[in-house]
Order: structure tokens, then sequence, then C-alpha cells
């Protein structure tokens, strides 16, 4: 039997454990919970979507038109960040990515009822639209149910993998 299957947290580099003030080896064998298995596929695949789209979108328009609209045009572009680390959350997988999903999810709702509450309220204020505008409208109103699966998702694979 080799050290590391004796004790499954090994030393590195002259450290004395897991207390010794570094990071501990995680047990032999231990996996991160995946994320992307039966509905999460379904996830990452709307998510990469949602990161195409309003990347690309806010891309051009800022690019191009940024003085129309520059609030609406960050929005779409901070709405495409939001997407891609939250579709790199689900891919990579781990109870801190989920964790970390789970609150850009959280976040994500939140923009899309502010701001999708703002266009409504005060429409002058969006001379265009953004991907959040009117609770995604413009984009079939997936940017308001998406979190809404994904944090049900999310919540469902932690009591899975508990």
């Amino acid at each position: 039997m080799t050290a590391t299957e004796e004790n499954p947290i090994v030393p590195r580099d002259g450290q004395d454990g897991p207390g010794a003030g570094g990071p501990a080896e995680p047990a032999a064998g231990a996996k991160r919970t995946r994320l992307i298995s039966g509905p999460g596929i379904l996830l990452v695949w709307l998510y990469g979507v949602m990161v195409v789209g309003a990347v690309s979108r806010s891309a051009v328009q800022i690019s191009t038109q940024f003085d129309k609209a520059p609030l609406a045009y960050s929005l779409s572009a901070v709405a495409g960040l939001v997407y891609g680390f939250i579709t790199y959350s689900l891919v990579r997988g781990g109870e801190t990515a989920r964790r970390a999903a789970l609150v850009c999810c959280a976040a994500e709702l939140a923009g899309v009822l502010v701001v999708g509450t703002w266009t409504l309220a005060e429409p002058s204020a969006f001379p265009d639209a953004t991907v959040w505008s009117d609770y995604g409208m413009g984009y079939l109103f997936i940017p308001v149910l998406l979190p809404l699966s994904a944090m049900y998702w999310l919540r469902k694979a932690r009591t899975t993998a508990a």
C-alpha cells in the first residue's frame, strides 16, 4: 500500500497536513459533484446560447452605436458576462461552483426583475432594448425563466449530492 492509499490526505512540499496552513488534498477517489447531468445539460446549452446572444449583441451595439443607449448596451454586456460565469460554473461542477452559480442566478434574477420593471416604468431611460428589457420579452422570456430553473436545479443538485 502506498502512502496515498493509507492516508488520502498526504502533505506536499514539506507541509504537515491539513492544519499546516495549506490547502488539503482531496480524498483519493473524491470527485466533484456533476452539475451537468440530466436537466443540467439543458441549462448549460441554454446559458451557452444566451452568452453568445448577449455578448455578440452588446459587442456590436457598443462598437457601433454606444452613444445611442450606453446604459442598455452596458447592461446587455453585463448580462452576457453573468451568463458566461454561470455556464462556466455549471460545467466546472463541485460544491463551490454550485454555490457560486446559485448566487449568480439569484443576482441574474434580481437584475431581470429590476431592469424589466424599470423598462416598463420609465421607457425613456432605455432608448433601445437590453437582454433583460420587459423581463426578457425579446428573448422569449428566457432571461426570467432560466435563473428560476437553474436555481431549482442547483438546489436539487445540492440535496442529491448530500
